[in-house]
């Protein structure tokens, strides 16, 4: 049998990566116009800043989505 390694969650990695405040939620749109834009490219924050969407950001919204599925 193979061993699951462990992995750290590093609690408001995501909302500081897109520079919005922990106590506040990530609107579920753009999670998923995140999720749906190619790494590399840039994504517009509803408070008009420029994002790119690297490869761990990609990551993280992917995780998220798929745990508020739940």
């Amino acid at each position: 049998k193979k061993k699951e390694k462990p992995f750290d969650l590093k609690e408001g990695a995501l909302s500081k990566q897109l520079g919005i405040p922990v106590e506040k939620n990530i609107p579920k749109i753009l999670l998923r116009k995140i999720d749906k834009a190619e790494v590399g490219t840039k994504v517009m924050l509803p408070s008009g800043k420029e994002i790119k969407v690297t490869p761990l950001l990609h990551k993280r919204v992917r995780f998220v989505l798929n745990i508020s599925l739940r």
